[in-house]
């Protein structure tokens, strides 16, 4: 077991958001442990990218995307999910990362309800004291990492909204046998 400590999450948000790709979501529920692989992410660059909820400044809600990287965001988004975000970068930058899926657990909000992630986490650190934290699992070759738009950030203009700021594992082809 390698944990992942503050320094790891210390950066760029997009770098953090590849870096994490192949790495271990670790949850402790009713005493057990599951790990598992985190496939997809979206980095969200602070104050300047007009998709990231730091983009209007420092509010009751957002201030904890403004502490230094490792640390939980976590907030409830269309009055149905919980949304897993780490921060990243160092103090006072309003960045963060969005776990979009790991394992099987595909979409943000099927992830969340799955692991039992709720807002009693948000701005507790990415550690096993937290009961959520982030192991070193593998690591993902550049030529499998796809990347894409962010979902749903039309309203953040032409240019933020375009950024590829999406990650996500590709699976690797399969060689087709011939007859």
């Amino acid at each position: 077991m390698s944990v992942l400590r503050r320094e790891f999450f210390e950066r760029e948000a997009e770098a953090v958001a590849q870096a994490l790709l192949g790495q271990l979501l670790v949850r402790k529920l009713n005493g057990r442990t599951l790990r598992l692989p985190i496939t997809e992410v979206e980095a969200y660059a602070g104050e300047k990218d007009l998709a990231c909820h730091a983009s209007h400044g420092r509010t009751k809600r957002n201030a904890v995307m403004f502490q230094a990287g490792g640390v939980f965001y976590v907030y409830f988004i269309y009055g149905m999910y919980e949304m897993l975000n780490i921060v990243t970068g160092p103090e006072g930058s309003g960045q963060a990362v969005l776990i979009r899926a790991a394992g099987e657990l595909i979409g943000p909000g099927r992830l969340t309800r799955a692991l039992r992630i709720t807002r009693r986490l948000n701005g507790l650190p990415a550690a096993p004291e937290s009961g959520l934290w982030v192991e070193k699992g593998e690591t993902v070759p550049e030529k499998r990492v796809l990347k894409m738009e962010r979902v749903g950030v039309n309203y953040a203009g032409p240019v933020w909204s375009k950024k590829k700021y999406r990650f996500k594992i590709t699976l690797p082809r399969l060689s087709q046998r011939q007859p």
